[in-house]
């Protein structure tokens, strides 16, 4: 049995045709994790909606929420989290206050610092986003065994790893 081809062969394939000097073989992997992650995002913002947040406000809600209890973390912890600007992450947390979703307040172990804590109303919005992101993604998994799954997940980390590292 052949495995059917996928856009990345197609490439790949024409590729090697245009430039048989070069050696192709990272867009095997990264043109697959690039255009994967891209229709994921795609399919995330759909289950999001059921619980009426964008992605972007997911992605600070879910920071949050695994912090733990009390559910706080600083802006710069959040910008860490979240790989985003200080300006994008100012922008983003005016956004969820004024949706009820975090509080700001003053650092009371740093006066100058800034604490955000997660509100009821936001832990409730990202615990329903997330069980329905949970279900969702096992769906998109399902056409690989347990094990493979355990490879892929490995194999990931390594080149994630590598990739955070440079």
């Amino acid at each position: 049995m052949t495995t059917p081809a996928d856009d990345v062969d197609r490439i790949v394939e024409a590729w090697s045709r245009e430039r048989p000097d070069l050696d192709i073989t990272p867009l095997e992997v990264l043109s697959r994790v690039t255009r994967i992650a891209k229709r994921v995002d795609k399919y995330r913002r759909e289950a999001f909606k059921a619980s009426h947040l964008e992605s972007w406000e997911f992605d600070v809600l879910a920071a949050l929420r695994r912090a733990g209890s009390p559910y706080q973390l600083s802006p710069k912890s959040l910008m860490a989290e979240t790989l985003v600007s200080s300006g994008a992450m100012t922008h983003r947390l005016r956004k969820l206050e004024a949706r009820g979703f975090i509080t700001r307040s003053s650092d009371p172990d740093d006066g100058r610092g800034v604490v955000v804590r997660l509100m009821p109303s936001g832990r409730d919005a990202v615990d329903l986003a997330f069980s329905t992101l949970i279900e969702a993604e096992h769906s998109l998994i399902t056409a690989l065994a347990p094990a493979e799954q355990a490879t892929v997940a490995r194999a990931l980390r390594s080149l994630s790893l590598n990739v955070e590292n440079r």
